[in-house]
């Protein structure tokens, strides 16, 4: 008695204060983002955006089932990380990838740093604001 073992990758992908962990299993082809199938996603734009790498792939793209779950952040920081992970999951699973990716968008795989700046001791709520002064 053999068990057949199948490869299984996790990836994560992080965009802000959004983190998405992507995993990745021999399949027929199904993307599901936070336990609802891409076709049922919203907003459609985010569904496009998510849909890209499979799309550069091509063939690969139909060989596996990938599942992701995202949380904190917006729907725009949510669509780009997972699009980070889903991506990492793809070079991982056939390397060949990588360069189709870095030629498409290099933020399909290089996550996005940029974060929004903290607030500083006696500012009112923003990052660079001050208390207002009066001289009267």
């Amino acid at each position: 008695m053999t068990k057949k073992t199948t490869k299984v990758i996790q990836t994560s992908g992080k965009r802000k204060t959004a983190i998405a962990r992507a995993t990745l299993k021999k399949g027929k082809g199904v993307l599901i983002i936070n336990n609802t199938p891409i076709e049922l996603y919203k907003p459609k734009i985010s569904a496009l955006r998510l849909q890209e790498p499979l799309i550069l792939a091509g063939n690969v793209a139909n060989e596996v089932n990938i599942k992701v779950n995202i949380h904190g952040g917006g729907f725009s920081s949510q669509t780009d990380a997972a699009r980070v992970a889903i991506s990492k999951a793809l070079v991982e699973y056939k390397p060949a990838l990588k360069q189709i990716f870095l030629d498409y968008d290099r933020a399909m795989l290089v996550p996005d740093v940029r974060f929004k700046e903290s607030t500083k001791p006696n500012s009112q709520g923003k990052a660079r604001s001050k208390r207002q002064k009066s001289y009267r």
